[in-house]
């Protein structure tokens, strides 16, 4: 804006005094044609210096006369002329990095559908391949499936196999207990007893010689009672040692019955020792001498005295000897 305003303020005044003296008939032939000539150039000169300071350009360059003098100069200007028109030209021919203003055009409906198709077939493709790996997956849990399934059966076979040996190991640990029963015990018709040194409570003992092959012994006869008592005795004496036997009335008081579940048909109870008229008791009385049974709810199991063969009750947890029988 500046410079525009000085080049006005500098052309205008020029202009007006050129017409000035245009309009004097005259001045042409006072100073003649080559005078006029020289001050128009000193004019044009002039203002060319004025507009060259104005703009900040040198003030030696753009001066025709200088130009005419100086041909070096003269190259010059038009050197600067040339490469200032292409820089020119090489602007105008750049493009422009600027963004363009311009939107661009809105997605017609042919577009909109083309999209939705294209992600719908990507969609579709994803499936697939989604369901090939399921397919995949499932192949793999039915193998598995089957492969568990061959691992239980063979654990059940093995459990089996286990089973059945174990049976045959109990027949034969009961094999070998009847057998050793009949040979180092007391063989007697179709029984045989055979003495354990070991202490047990009744149901343990009753588990040990059921293991065995066999059971806690009971006597069914007098005979049988009479054989066993002298069986027991010959085993320890000269001491008296209970023995467990295979009756109880543990299901109900005063019903006496076998392992078995059968009923005892006889007994064989201790009985307090009564003096014969004019005998004098012993200094010592017996510890066992009370008659049995006596124990109540509390004694529910009964043992013999390897002694007599006397029967006792007493207490089912007292660990005691016992006596096995097996069949023979």
């Amino acid at each position: 804006m500046q410079a525009a305003w000085l080049l006005g303020a500098l052309v205008v005044p020029q202009l007006l005094s050129f017409g000035h003296g245009a309009r004097g008939p005259g001045r042409e032939w006072e100073g003649g044609w080559g005078g006029a000539l020289e001050e128009e150039r000193e004019r044009k000169s002039q203002m060319l210096k004025n507009l060259q300071e104005a703009l900040g350009l040198p003030t030696g360059v753009g001066n025709e006369d200088n130009l005419a003098e100086n041909p070096e100069d003269k190259e010059v200007w038009e050197t600067t002329e040339t490469q200032g028109e292409e820089e020119e030209e090489e602007i105008t021919t750049a493009p422009s990095s600027s963004p363009n203003p311009f939107p661009s055009p809105s997605p017609t409906p042919e577009d909109t559908v083309t999209y939705i198709l294209g992600r719908l077939a990507s969609l579709d493709a994803g499936l697939h391949q989604l369901h090939v790996r399921l397919h995949v997956l499932d192949t793999r849990v039915v193998e598995l499936t089957q492969g568990l399934r061959q691992l239980r059966d063979a654990a059940s076979d093995t459990r089996d196999s286990v089973q059945a040996l174990k049976e045959v190991q109990d027949r034969a640990e009961q094999e070998h207990g009847r057998l050793e029963g009949c040979l180092k015990g007391l063989r007697l018709g179709h029984k045989c007893f055979l003495l354990s040194r070991d202490f047990e409570t009744q149901a343990a003992a009753q588990a040990r010689c059921k293991a065995r092959g066999g059971s806690l012994a009971q006597p069914a006869d007098r005979q049988q009672m009479d054989a066993l008592s002298r069986y027991l005795r010959a085993a320890l004496a000269p001491y008296n040692w209970p023995v467990w036997l295979g009756v109880h009335d543990r299901r109900s008081e005063g019903l006496y019955l076998f392992e078995n579940g059968q009923r005892v048909s006889f007994f064989a109870w201790h009985r307090a020792f009564s003096l014969e008229s004019g005998a004098q008791p012993s200094a010592a009385t017996h510890p066992l001498s009370p008659d049995q049974p006596n124990g109540g709810v509390l004694e529910n199991c009964v043992a013999q005295a390897s002694d007599d063969g006397s029967w006792w009750d007493h207490d089912c947890e007292r660990r005691l000897y016992f006596v096995c029988e097996f069949p023979f």
